[in-house]
């Protein structure tokens, strides 16, 4: 589950999409390509961090069974001006269950994250996350910067290379990971500078999305 790095990308208002991905490396069967018709669930285990006090972060398995979303209701990170200094560095931490059909397993492919920000000039801020399957050693993560000055959405998209998919053992029920992190720095700047993954404006969330095949 090697997600590349596109290098430290800083983004401007005229770049709101970043990749940390590579393009996958081949097209995938099209056989692998197509969620099981049977039913896929989530178990929720845990949902905590600085980010996600109690109730302000949920889970739903997209319909179609091509993955999950995440929402956030108070997800955000600040720096500068009265800030707290503990919100310098938010974090959230989601672990599910997937059960799946019989005969399927999956990896995570890709992950689209949706958010909004305001940085002063010479502010900086870092959305990271990492993925990682229980008793799996591949945990890696993509980060994505911002620099200021930004006012308004950003689009990220994490995706890892069809050769280095990390496939969820199959016959076996193993705890999914996924921990996001935001921080700000707001330079020399006395104003206060954020970033969120926060539904203020509309739906704000996160979209993880499986790649199946067959076991």
């Amino acid at each position: 589950m090697t997600f590349r790095q596109a290098g430290a990308r800083l983004l401007t208002l005229a770049t709101v999409i970043a990749l940390s991905t590579l393009s996958l490396s081949g097209p995938a069967q099209a056989e692998d390509s197509v969620p099981p018709s049977g039913q896929v669930t989530l178990d929720v285990q845990t949902v905590n961090g600085s980010g996600c006090p109690a109730g302000t972060a949920w889970v739903s398995m997209q319909p179609d069974n091509t993955g999950f979303r995440i929402y956030y209701s108070d997800f955000r990170a600040a720096d500068g001006g009265s800030t707290n200094p503990t919100s310098v560095r938010k974090n959230c931490q989601v672990n599910v269950l997937v059960h799946i059909p019989q005969g399927f397993t999956y990896a995570i492919a890709r992950a689209d994250y949706w958010g909004r920000a305001h940085l002063e000039a010479g502010a900086t801020a870092l959305e990271r996350t990492n993925y990682y399957l229980q008793g799996s050693s591949d945990n890696n993560y993509a980060d994505h910067y911002f620099a200021g000055p930004f006012d308004g959405g950003w689009h990220t998209i994490d995706v890892t290379s069809a050769a280095e998919l990390v496939w969820a053992p199959c016959g076996l029920t193993r705890s999914l990971n996924i921990n996001t992190e935001l921080r700000v720095d707001a330079g020399s700047s006395s104003r206060t500078s954020w970033i969120s993954l926060r539904a203020s404006e509309g739906d704000v969330y996160t979209i993880v999305n499986f790649q199946w095949r067959r076991c």
